[in-house]
């Protein structure tokens, strides 16, 4: 072969090597796209779940006692910073799990007009917390997968974005708000 012919082939490799990391390149910006739309998911439904429990303990059904924990949980639900929001929410899963912990709670909420849909509302907020969670943790795990291998980190594909993290909480929803383990 002549000089001519491997300066094409290796004009060619290199080609294919920069279509590769620049695929690979876009996969990893999507991924980190999926992340931040998997989170702003996960907000909306922590925000949702912590609107209907406020508005549950301060509409006067619950005892006063139950309506207090279950209000000031979910206030520092929404209000805390960032690196304090996983316990937070977590403490707020607690709380609901207290104050749900007997089927009277719930029957009381039932018994007044406009309780069973507040209810339901509080179950279909309560279980899609834990999947919005589970969304965004797997978006984050296939992102830290790719940003592992050994050409992102080479080439320095992720630039100068910022490792993703989990969300963890404690997200079990209390026994009698579960809609999976009381078919109603």
């Amino acid at each position: 072969m002549t000089t001519f012919t491997w300066l094409i082939l290796a004009a060619a490799a290199l080609l294919l090597i920069a279509v590769y990391l620049s695929w690979t390149a876009g996969r990893l910006d999507r991924l980190h796209s999926r992340i931040d739309a998997a989170r702003a998911a996960l907000d909306a439904q922590l925000l949702r779940r912590a609107s209907v429990a406020q508005e549950l303990a301060t509409s006067g059904v619950l005892d006063p006692a139950a309506s207090m924990v279950l209000h000031q949980a979910a206030h520092r639900a929404r209000q805390a910073e960032e690196e304090e929001r996983e316990v937070a929410e977590s403490e707020f899963s607690q709380a609901l799990r207290a104050v749900f912990a007997d089927q009277a709670q719930v029957a009381a909420v039932r018994e007044v007009p406009g309780g069973e849909e507040t209810i339901e509302e509080l179950t279909a907020a309560v279980r899609r917390v834990p999947m919005a969670r589970r969304f965004h943790n797997d978006a984050v795990r296939a992102a830290r997968a790719l940003r592992r291998h050994r050409k992102v980190r080479l080439f320095r594909l992720a630039g100068h974005a910022v490792s993703p993290q989990a969300f963890e909480m404690d997200d079990e929803p209390p026994a009698v708000l579960d809609d999976r383990s009381n078919p109603a």
